[in-house]
C-alpha cells in the first residue's frame, strides 16, 4: 500500500510516523518546508483536561498521554529532543490603568513586573506539558524517515478520480500525476484548497501572532494572561518558556484572508509591535531581552470548531485531517494514529472519529475562496 500525504505540518508527520511504523509506504509531499507553518510556529503548550466536556475529550486525553510516550520512546530508541517537560501553569492578571494586587492569590513571580499577579494555578505538572512545536514537528518527520517514509518538496495542485468519480486515484503534484491507493488531506488552513477537488466542508484560518524572545526565566511556568490596557481593552496573551533558553509569547488573532503560499505569510501591522508593548506590560525583564523571531501564523478551524477527521464523503481512498485550531500540536499524535488506523486497518480502536466525521458538514463551495 502507497499513501500520499499531503502537508508536512504536525498532522502529516504524526500521520507519516504511524503509517510507516505499520509498515506502510508513505510519501509525504509538502509545498514550504516541515513545520514552516504554524506547526512551527505554535506555542507547544499541551493540556491533559482541558477539553474535557466538550467532543475532544477522549481525543485530547489520549494525545497528551502519546505526547509523553513518543518523548521517552523516541528520545531513547532515535535520540530525538524537542524539549517536551511537564509544568506547572498559571493565569496571571496585569493592568496598564490600576493595581490588581488584590486579585493576587499565588506567590508572585520574580520575573514578573510589579503590575503583573498571579491569580490562580490553573494547570499542575500532571495536567500540562509544553514542547518546542518546530522540533517536534520535524523530529516526527525524522522518525517517519527512519522507518521508510519519503518527504519531497512540491505544489499539491488537485486530486484525480476514477471515471465514476468515486475512487481518487492520483494527487497532480507540480503538473505531475502522482498515483497513490489513498490521499491524505492535511494542509491546515489551506486545505481549504482541497474543496475544489473533493466534497469536503470549509476549513478557515485564524491568524495570530508570536514573538520569540532570548530570555530563560527563573522558573519554567506556563502563563495566561489577562491584562487591560490604558484603552481599557481586555488583551490574552500566552507566554510559554522553553526549555531551550528562550520565551515564546502569542496573541492579537486576527481573520485576515490567507496567502496561497504558506511561505508568503506576513504580520499584521502594528500586530508584533503591540505584544511587544503587552510584554512590558507584564514582564520588563522580557520586553528588554534580545528578539530571536516575530512571526504570523494561520489556525485551521471549522464551522463547529471541531476537526476533520476520517473518509471524505462519497470518495474512496481520500482522507481529511485538519481543523484542530488552537489543539493541533496537542491532538497531533492521536490524529496520526487514528488515520493510520482508520487507511490501514479500518477502524480505529484508540479514538471514535465520529464526532470528527467530515460528512457532518455541509460540502464548501469553492467559489467563496478567499485567499490572497
Amino acid at each position: 500500500m502507497h499513501v500520499l500525504i499531503c502537508g508536512g505540518g504536525v498532522i502529516g508527520a504524526c500521520t507519516a510516523y504511524y503509517l510507516a511504523h505499520k509498515g506502510v509506504d508513505v510519501t509525504v509531499i509538502e509545498r514550504s518546508g516541515v513545520a514552516n507553518a504554524a506547526s512551527g510556529k505554535s506555542g507547544g503548550f499541551l493540556a491533559l483536561d482541558w477539553c474535557d466536556g466538550s467532543e475532544m475529550e477522549l481525543l485530547a486525553r489520549h494525545s497528551f498521554a502519546l505526547h509523553q510516550e513518543l518523548a521517552t520512546d523516541l528520545g531513547r530508541e532515535l535520540q530525538l529532543d524537542w524539549g517536551y517537560r511537564q509544568v506547572e501553569t498559571l493565569s496571571v492578571v496585569a493592568s496598564q490603568q490600576r493595581d490588581l494586587q488584590s486579585l493576587a492569590r499565588q506567590s508572585a513571580l520574580d520575573w514578573l513586573g510589579p503590575a503583573a499577579h498571579v491569580h490562580d494555578r490553573i494547570g499542575s505538572p500532571a495536567t500540562t506539558a509544553q514542547l518546542d512545536p518546530e522540533r517536534f514537528t520535524k523530529g516526527m518527520m525524522d522518525a517517519a524517515r527512519q522507518k521508510g517514509a519519503q518527504v519531497q518538496v512540491g505544489t499539491v495542485e488537485g486530486i484525480e478520480l476514477s471515471e465514476d468519480g468515486q475512487l481518487a486515484t492520483a494527487a497532480i503534484v507540480d503538473g505531475e500525476s502522482r498515483p497513490a491507493d489513498a490521499l491524505v488531506i492535511a494542509m491546515g488552513p489551506w486545505s481549504i484548497l482541497a474543496c475544489a477537488w473533493l466534497p469536503l466542508p470549509g476549513i478557515f484560518g485564524i491568524k495570530g501572532h508570536s514573538t520569540i524572545y532570548r530570555f530563560e526565566p527563573s522558573s519554567n511556568q506556563t502563563l495566561f494572561l489577562e491584562i487591560e490596557t490604558t484603552e481599557g481593552q481586555i488583551e490574552n496573551p500566552e507566554v510559554v518558556p522553553r526549555a531551550d533558553g528562550t520565551t515564546y509569547i502569542c496573541g492579537l488573532s486576527s481573520q485576515a484572508p490567507m496567502p496561497v503560499d504558506p511561505a508568503s505569510v506576513e504580520s499584521d501591522e502594528g500586530a508584533i509591535e503591540r505584544l511587544q508593548e503587552l510584554t512590558a506590560a507584564f514582564s520588563p525583564q522580557m520586553a528588554a531581552s534580545q528578539v530571536l523571531a516575530s512571526q504570523a501564523c494561520h489556525r485551521p478551524v471549522t464551522e463547529d470548531g471541531l476537526p476533520l477527521i476520517g473518509a471524505v464523503p462519497e470518495v474512496g481512498g481520500a482522507y481529511v485531517a485538519t481543523g484542530h485550531g488552537v489543539w493541533g500540536m496537542l491532538n497531533g499524535p492521536a490524529t496520526g494514529q487514528a488515520m493510520a488506523d482508520l487507511i490501514v486497518d479500518g477502524s480505529t480502536p484508540h479514538v471514535d472519529l465520529a464526532p470528527f466525521n467530515p460528512g457532518r458538514l455541509a460540502r464548501f463551495d469553492p467559489d467563496r475562496l478567499n485567499l490572497r
